[in-house]
C-alpha cells in the first residue's frame, strides 16, 4: 500500500511540474511564410501564453502536399500560406478545420476571409499585399503603364519583364483577371504581355525590379513588401536602385488594385484547437498587425490599424479590388492552361 501510495504521489509530481507544464503547451505551426521578421511575433505569443511554437517552414504547396501525404496522423495545428487561391483549394480538398470566431469575425473584413459554413469559418486573411507595376522612370511614361491591360499594349514591345507566369502571385493576379475581363479578353492579354517580354520569366519579385533598374527590361510586377523593403534599405546600391524605379498602383481608374493576402487556418486534425484559434486570434490583434507591417512591409487588414512603416505611408492610400479573395481559385485551372498556350513560362 505504501510503495502505491508514493507511486501515486511521484506520477501526480511528474505531471504537475512547470517544467513538464510547459512541454505539453505545444503549437505546431506549417509556415509558408519565411520571414525572420517573423520571429519575434512568436516570440512574444509564447511569452503571453506559455505555449511554445514548433514550426515547420516549407513553400505553400510544399505544406499541402505534406498535410495530404500525414492524413489523420498530421502533427499539424496552424497552417500559415501566402496566396488566397492556395488557401481557398486547401479549404476545398478538406485540409481545414472551420471553427467559429467572434474576435476574428469582427476585426477581419468579410473579403478577406472564407466564406462562413455551418461550422464556422475555414481560413481568415492576416495581412495584406499589392500586385504592383514597376517602370524604368527614364525610358517609360507613367501614363502608360496605369492598368494591368497596359502590359499587353504593343507600343510596350520588349519591355515587360516578369517572374514565372505559375508563380501563385502572378495566378492569383490573373485569375481575379479572368473574374473581371471573363477568359477571352484574359487569353488576348496574356499573349500580349508574353509578345511584350524582354526576356523569358526568371527569378523573384526583387530581381524585377533590379532588371528594370538595369535597363534589361523597363516594365516589371511586384509585390509591394519587395518594393518597400528597397524603399527602406539603407545600402547605397539599394538607394541608387530606387532612384531609376518608378512604381504604380494599378487601374484606379476603374476596377482597382489587385491584393493578394497572406492567411491563417486551423489544420483540419488538430490536437490544440484551443491553442490554435488562440494564435490566430493573436495575428489579429492590433500589435500583431502593426508587425506586419513594420516587420515586413504588407498592410494590416484590421482596418483601424494605421502602419507607421515610412515606405507603406509613401505608397499611400489608392483604390482596393474590390473582388472576394475566395472567388478566384476556381479560375486557376483555367488559367494555366491559358499559360500553356500563350507560351507563358
Amino acid at each position: 500500500m505504501r510503495h502505491a501510495v508514493l507511486a501515486s504521489l511521484l506520477a501526480t509530481a511528474l505531471f504537475t511540474t512547470p517544467g513538464l507544464r510547459a512541454q505539453e503547451q505545444v503549437l505546431n505551426l506549417y509556415s509558408a511564410r519565411h520571414y525572420q521578421t517573423d520571429e519575434a511575433l512568436y516570440a512574444n505569443f509564447t511569452k503571453a501564453t506559455g505555449i511554445k511554437i514548433n514550426r515547420i517552414e516549407a513553400d505553400d504547396a510544399g505544406i499541402l502536399q505534406r498535410l495530404k501525404t500525414e492524413g489523420a496522423a498530421s502533427p499539424a495545428d496552424v497552417i500559415l500560406l501566402v496566396d488566397a487561391a492556395r488557401l481557398t483549394m486547401a479549404e476545398r480538398e478538406g485540409l481545414f478545420q472551420p471553427f467559429k470566431s467572434s474576435v476574428l469575425e469582427q476585426r477581419i473584413p468579410a473579403q478577406y476571409r472564407a466564406a462562413a459554413g455551418p461550422d464556422g469559418v475555414a481560413w481568415w486573411g492576416l495581412s495584406t499585399r499589392a500586385r504592383m507595376v514597376v517602370y524604368n522612370k527614364l525610358s517609360v511614361d507613367k501614363a502608360t503603364v496605369s492598368r494591368y491591360e497596359d502590359l499587353a499594349d504593343p507600343r510596350h514591345k520588349g519591355k515587360v519583364c516578369t517572374r514565372s507566369g505559375s508563380h501563385p502571385y502572378n495566378l492569383s493576379l490573373f485569375a481575379s483577371l479572368h473574374e473581371r475581363l471573363g477568359a477571352a479578353r484574359l487569353e488576348t492579354w496574356l499573349k500580349g504581355v508574353v509578345g511584350n517580354m524582354a526576356r523569358a520569366p526568371k527569378g523573384g519579385d526583387t530581381d524585377q525590379i533590379k532588371a528594370v533598374a538595369s535597363g534589361e527590361c523597363q516594365i516589371a510586377l511586384t509585390n509591394s513588401y519587395y518594393l518597400a523593403r528597397l524603399m527602406r534599405s539603407n545600402k547605397p546600391e539599394d538607394r541608387e536602385l530606387m532612384e531609376k524605379v518608378g512604381w504604380v498602383m494599378p487601374n484606379q481608374a476603374d476596377q482597382g488594385t489587385h491584393l493578394n493576402i497572406a492567411g491563417g487556418a486551423m489544420a483540419k486534425n488538430s490536437k490544440n484547437r484551443a491553442a490554435a484559434q488562440r494564435f490566430l486570434e493573436y495575428l489579429s490583434e492590433d500589435a500583431a498587425q502593426a508587425y506586419f507591417a513594420d516587420g515586413n512591409n504588407e498592410w494590416p487588414v484590421v482596418t483601424n490599424v494605421r502602419p507607421s512603416n515610412p515606405a507603406l505611408q509613401a505608397l499611400g492610400d489608392f483604390k482596393r479590388e474590390p473582388i472576394h479573395l475566395g472567388t478566384i481559385a476556381p479560375h486557376i485551372a483555367a488559367v494555366q492552361q491559358m499559360l500553356d498556350r500563350a507560351a507563358y513560362k
